[in-house]
Parts: C-alpha cells; structure tokens; sequence
C-alpha cells in the first residue's frame, strides 16, 4: 500500500514515514499543497494524509480541488486546527477522517488501516485466491493450513497480486502501490522481491502461483 504525506513539518513528516514504512507502507511526502496535488493527481495512493495549513494552497483546496479531479484515494486530515467548524468543513471538502494534533502514531495507524478496509469490496478483511489466504488486519498467510512468514514489502507485493487476481500487473504498475518515489528506476529490486515471494508460497510443495508474463509483468493464477 501506498501513501502520500501532505505536510509541511519536516520533523514529523519524517518520523510519520519512518514509521509507517516500518509497518509496510511504501510512503512519499509533498511539503506544501501544490506539490502534493500533483503527486495526488498522477500517482494511485491508497490513503493521503493532508495537513491544512499549508504554504500556497491549503489543505482544504487540495482536497476539494482532488475530490473535483474525481480522485478517489481516501483523505486523512491531520491537523492543529481542531474547531468544530474546521472539522466539518474538512469533511465537506472531501475528506474521509480528521484526526487533531498532538496525536498518538498507534491512533493514526487504526484510522489509516480503517480507511484501507473500506476498500475491500468483498466487507471482509481476508483475500482468498485458490487456497492461498491473506489477513489484512492481522497480516496472516497461509497457503491451505500452511502459515507463511513473509516481510512487510513482500506482504505488499502479495496483497497487492491477491486483489487483482487473474490481471496481468506490470512493473510500473506494482512500483507506483508498493514502493516510494526512492526507487530506481533501473534497479531490479521488485524482480528480486518477487522471485523470493514466489520460493516462499512454493516452499509448502505446491504449485507456483505468482506467474510470469514475458514483457509484461506478474499475474496471480
């Protein structure tokens, strides 16, 4: 999963991908509205997390300006200004959660993996393809009644593959969900990734599920 920061303190912007990419999250960061919109408009987020005293645009444009380009991502507000009026003007601007600072990391983890949920279009938090089995909340794999230990960008990579079954995804595509804007564009990092996935979901004796489609990407039978 992959989230974008919107926010202008440098010091928390830092410690806020520091840890949420020690939870798996593939995260960049924009330090005021404009910037963050662009990233927003061209790049698919899972969840963006949007302060709102911003330099240039605000947060409350940079929602409304997204939700007005029907851009989907949900949209966390992470803020000082904590009036009921702020509050209520967030959420009609577009956002799906407020939360106010000063704010505990393990809250705003909650929130974030809350609006994660609400893009399971199947109400459960398990994905199932064949007999190959994910948790999202409790980040559980099994493969039958096998359990399976992977990494957080391995676990990425997986559910990624499980919510698009049987869809050829690309490179590019598993680049822009799964890792930061870090990533070299040359490097042959996300092969490597997957080609240990791939031993660990075979190393139980079954058949490979992660196929190869030459020129193209990986597919998930």
């Amino acid at each position: 999963m992959r989230i974008l920061i919107i926010e202008d303190d440098k010091s928390l912007t830092q410690l806020l991908r520091r840890s949420l990419t020690e939870e798996g999250y593939a995260v960049d960061i924009a330090y005021d509205g404009e910037e963050g919109e662009t990233l927003a408009s061209s790049i698919p987020y899972d969840v963006i997390i949007l302060d709102i005293l911003l330099p240039g645009k605000d947060g409350f444009e940079v929602c409304q300006n997204l939700r007005q380009k029907e851009i989907k991502t949900r949209i966390l507000m992470l803020t000082a200004k904590d009036s009921v009026k702020d509050r209520v003007k967030g959420l009609d601007c577009g956002a799906d959660d407020y939360l106010v600072k000063p704010f505990d990391f393990a809250e705003l983890s909650a929130r974030i993996r809350t609006l994660l949920r609400r893009e399971i279009s199947r109400g459960t938090p398990v994905l199932e393809v064949g007999e190959l089995s994910l948790n999202t909340l409790t980040r559980e794999v099994k493969r039958g009644e096998t359990p399976i230990r992977l990494t957080n960008k391995e676990f990425c990579i997986l559910e990624y593959f499980m919510s698009n079954p049987g869809i050829a995804i690309s490179r590019k595509i598993l680049e822009d969900h799964v890792w930061n804007l870090a990533l070299d564009a040359e490097s042959n990092l996300i092969d490597a990734y997957v080609q240990r996935l791939r031993h660990k979901l075979n190393a139980v004796g079954k058949p490979d599920l992660i196929e190869t489609i030459r020129g193209v990407g990986y597919r998930i039978k």
